[in-house]
């Protein structure tokens, strides 16, 4: 492949900082990187394939034109700055929530809708970290006994909250720990919050109606009935999820378990022997790329349900992961 000019906007956050080691593993085409960051931490040297490269201001980094940027710096910025970019010919791929719901820009994870890039999509949205797992784990299954509704249940790990999160964590454990705001309004050590992000009017939190627009617009169906209850727990790294399918269709449990174990659902691995207590802990899903899917059983309590447990890195599968792999896409 031709190598191409890449920014990270968020460089030295944390998933700017997986999106530069997802970028080196993958062996991303690089021709020269443009790490971008706020202006506290302009000046900052990071290392990529080996070299060392000097943190630059966003101003700089549209003033470079990098051929592709991958954002992850909040809403915010993404918003003022994902079109400036765009302006001079740079594909965006932005991690925030800002652009995923604009009908003009497509919602993207490539093993389920790499097809909804068009050749004029300058700006490519990164879905939800909660979200994007859950579509992977039951995006065949969908395709074989379509999917009528969705009732999950997560169990989010502080890295979703960046340094705060996990430095409010290491603070309430008499941990080192960097003298940052709180993330949280409650103690998360020893504790469980079920509330990620603001409440809305609805009552449900922003995070709990992402997970229900986005697994709308990335399967293209707005007949999928969705709903959530997103929790914060006290784990370091990687999210899971508790999840209630059903489908207009029955299915065949030894079935669905060979989706998996055969490798028919992209990034997906089984982990699924209860008897030897083998199931998916975020644990074992922290630093890979995988979705480890298990505890999978029917639902006896209502027509063609399945309930399964699945895990997977939020920074990574949920965040840098897929935006390479959109960037892989666009290429």
């Amino acid at each position: 492949m031709k190598k191409v000019k890449v920014a990270v906007v968020g460089a030295t956050g944390l998933v700017g900082t997986k999106m530069r080691e997802v970028l080196e593993e993958m062996n991303f085409p690089v021709s020269e990187l443009v790490p971008c960051a706020s202006e506290k931490s302009v000046g900052k040297k990071v290392t990529f394939q080996g070299k060392e490269y000097t943190v630059v201001s966003l101003e700089d980094g549209v003033a470079a034109k990098p051929e592709i940027a991958l954002f992850s710096a909040g809403a915010g910025v993404s918003k003022e700055w994902a079109p400036k970019f765009a302006a001079v010919g740079c594909r965006v791929i932005d991690n925030s929530s800002c652009w995923r719901m604009d009908p003009s820009v497509p919602l993207v994870v490539p093993e389920i809708n790499a097809k909804a890039i068009g050749p004029k999509d300058m700006i490519i949205a990164n879905p939800n970290c909660s979200t994007i797992q859950m579509v992977l784990a039951l995006a065949p299954l969908h395709e074989r006994y379509k999917i009528k509704r969705i009732v999950v249940s997560t169990y989010q790990s502080v890295t979703g909250s960046g340094m705060k999160g996990i430095h409010q964590m290491l603070r309430e454990r008499g941990e080192n720990a960097l003298d940052l705001p709180c993330a949280y309004p409650h103690q998360i050590d020893r504790n469980i919050l079920p509330h990620i992000d603001v409440f809305l009017d609805n009552g449900y939190t922003k995070e709990e109606m992402k997970m229900v627009n986005e697994t709308c617009k990335i399967f293209g169906d707005d007949s999928i009935k969705v709903t959530a209850t997103t929790v914060r727990v006290p784990v370091t790294g990687g999210h899971s999820e508790s999840i209630n399918v059903q489908f207009e269709k029955d299915y065949d449990l030894d079935e669905v378990k060979a989706i998996y174990a055969e490798g028919k659902a992209p990034s997906c691995v089984l982990r699924d022997d209860p008897a030897n207590n083998v199931y998916p802990m975020p644990i074992d899903a922290f630093g890979t790329n995988d979705v480890l899917v298990g505890r999978l059983r029917r639902d006896f309590s209502a027509e063609n349900c399945l309930n399964m447990w699945i895990a997977a890195d939020n920074l990574r599968i949920g965040a840098a992961t897929n935006a390479v792999r959109i960037a892989f896409a666009l290429l």
